[in-house]
């Protein structure tokens, strides 16, 4: 009668066998690479070789998991539980804390102290996902071992998503060197960036509203055609986001607004995914160049305009045409397949509400709208001197400006003294400062040489007295009449 393969060990034992049998399979008999199995499996290649030659020495039985043999100390269920409860306790203890900790406590009870390895094994033993728990806390372990649901667009402009990060090179800001914020937004379904927005404000509603209106309106860029109005606008629950702003324009464009649940950013890792990429590839090429803990070597330096010019570069020209590691198809090729054509607001006015607004209402002069040191002008305006209007502005070019009555466009006045230049806000107000700074300086200068020239000074009450008695008198006028006419 031949001998069953299964005898002498469990079913369950068994079952394992056979799982890590299936799992060295490929290599026993089609040849795959045991490097390439480990990888699949999540497991270490050393193991995936003991298991190989376990099997040609004992067959399938030889991956049973052997029993280890008892060293003579049992634990009893009282320290086992106290053994557990430290290997729970945060900050984590090592194994020897451990074994100190329990010493006194075995000897009290007269029971054997548990040796090192002992202990290893209970600790080993406990569920990974309790000690995640408990030394990692619940965020860290719902992020690994929580079921996950997540987000996927069908379709081409069906979720868009929107983040910030802070960009490691250093810019130019004025007379001092700064390193920006940079605010995507990203169509899920393709990959493809949509619109972008780089300034030294950190995150704020503004910063998301100026980009979601790049991003939403054709581009001036040839190669660039992402836009329209996406149905969903999913994302996390910063202020930024959560502002009334950034819902009042949601509403306007009936889109969605959808926020991931707190401090769970679930589904967001694709963008994410491109500030590595644009933190690896790009970034280390530019001067300024700075990841913490380093400094930069590079005296000149990108100004903000430069920083976004070389940004939209790379989406364009790399980003988007290089086929991304999920899709296997370049983002800008998956977003417009299938002639693919997306909801566009009729004009560039009905985005006005992503704009900033000037909290103060403008009064309509003969020669136009006075904003920020400059004149703004456009025949329609002729209709409203001497009204209150209000106006919306993009900060990062003032060139324009957008002018409402009571909410209603009224048209887009011109600075001809801006007018063919983008000009930000930031760059007007640094001007101004640099030109204060030096009016400041020829002034301290020229009143300096002034006071060296002339010794000018003013005199106390006594350098006054002193100065009175050692000037000449005076001469009393004569009495002595010398004309006829003299009284």
């Amino acid at each position: 009668m031949s001998k069953n393969i299964t005898d002498g060990i469990s079913h369950e034992k068994w079952d394992l066998a056979y799982k890590k049998f299936q799992i060295i399979r490929p290599f026993l008999e089609e040849g795959v690479q045991i490097a390439e199995i480990a990888k699949n499996h999540g497991i270490a290649e050393s193991t995936a070789w003991r298991w190989v030659k376990n099997c040609r020495q004992f067959g399938i039985t030889g991956l049973s998991r052997k029993t280890r043999s008892k060293s003579g100390i049992n634990v009893s269920g009282h320290l086992l539980k106290i053994i557990e409860g430290l290997a729970l306790k945060t900050p984590r203890l090592s194994v020897a804390s451990i074994q100190r900790a329990i010493k006194p406590v075995a000897a009290k009870n007269n029971e054997p102290i548990p040796s090192y390895s002992t202990i290893y094994r209970v600790v080993q033993a406990i569920d990974p996902s309790l000690l995640e728990l408990a030394h990692n806390g619940i965020n860290t372990y719902m992020d690994k071992y929580d079921l996950v649901h997540r987000t996927e667009a069908e379709r081409p402009n069906a979720i868009w998503q929107a983040d910030h990060t802070f960009l490691d090179v250093l810019v130019k800001d004025g007379k001092k060197l700064r390193k920006p914020w940079l605010t995507i937004v990203l169509d899920d379904y393709s990959r493809a960036i949509a619109g972008y927005a780089v300034s030294f404000s950190a995150p704020s509603a503004i910063q998301t509203a100026l980009a979601f209106r790049h991003a939403i309106w054709h581009k001036p860029r040839a190669g660039w055609d992402v836009a329209g109005i996406p149905n969903i606008f999913y994302t996390d629950h910063g202020s930024d986001f959560t502002s009334r702003h950034i819902e009042q324009l949601t509403i306007s464009l009936k889109t969605r607004l959808i926020f991931s649940a707190i401090g769970q950013p679930r589904g967001r890792g694709k963008i994410e995914r491109f500030f590595r990429s644009l933190s690896q590839i790009l970034l280390p090429t530019l001067p300024g160049y700075q990841p913490p803990g380093t400094k930069t070597k590079d005296k000149e330096v990108l100004t903000l305009p430069q920083l976004a010019a070389r940004i939209e570069d790379y989406i364009v020209n790399d980003y988007h045409q290089k086929a991304h590691g999920t899709t296997k198809i370049s983002p800008y090729k998956r977003w417009s397949t299938d002639g693919f054509l997306p909801r566009m607001p009729e004009n560039l006015s009905e985005l006005d509400i992503l704009l900033l607004t000037v909290p103060d209402n403008r009064t309509v002069q003969k020669d136009g709208i006075s904003f920020s040191g400059f004149k703004y002008i456009h025949p329609t305006l002729a209709g409203y001197i001497g009204a209150k209007v209000s106006i919306r502005y993009d900060p990062r070019d003032v060139a324009e400006i957008s002018v409402f009555d009571h909410d209603k466009f009224i048209c887009c006045a011109v600075c001809t003294d801006l007018a063919g230049d983008t000009v930000s806000l930031s760059e007007i107000q640094n001007a101004r400062k640099r030109q204060i700074r030096e009016h400041q300086l020829k002034i301290k200068d020229r009143t300096k040489a002034t006071d060296d020239l002339l010794d000018f000074r003013t005199l106390t009450d006594q350098e006054m007295l002193e100065v009175q008695k050692t000037a000449p008198a005076l001469k009393k006028p004569s009495k002595l009449k010398r004309y006829h006419n003299d009284e």
